[in-house]
């Protein structure tokens, strides 16, 4: 019996959260796979982006991977630090950095739809 959209998602979500690093779709399938055999790759790719939309979890450009929102970030833009040694993923919220990047966009006519920031670099812990 196929599963509601809601469902999906929550299964989805409760991967993602339970996971340290970021998870790509794929890797997301492999494990609900272990509890529904038939599942296929569309189906996660919509839940993922129903995630995203709603601002549940972040799309991470830059590893085509993603992970669970750690802030409610309605009115700010979420800045993903993200470690290039462990791969552990950090969010900060910042008011100002929206503001900022929506005004620099409009100062060249450009209308930004979402504002998401990813910084790379190495983590407290595998700087130490």
């Amino acid at each position: 019996m196929r599963k509601q959209g809601s469902q999906r998602q929550a299964e989805v979500l409760e991967v993602l959260q339970g996971n340290a690093r970021p998870m790509t779709a794929y890797e997301i399938l492999d494990k609900l796979k272990d509890s529904e055999a038939g599942l296929a790759p569309p189906t996660v790719y919509r839940a993922l982006s129903a995630l995203t939309e709603e601002g549940r979890a972040h799309r991470l450009e830059s590893l085509n991977a993603f992970v669970p929102c750690q802030c409610a970030h309605v009115d700010h833009a979420p800045v993903l630090a993200i470690c290039d040694d462990c791969g552990v993923v950090e969010e900060y919220a910042d008011q100002d950095v929206m503001n900022r990047l929506t005004a620099l966009a409009r100062s060249t006519g450009f209308r930004a739809a979402r504002h998401v920031v990813e910084v790379h670099g190495t983590c407290r812990a595998c700087a130490a």
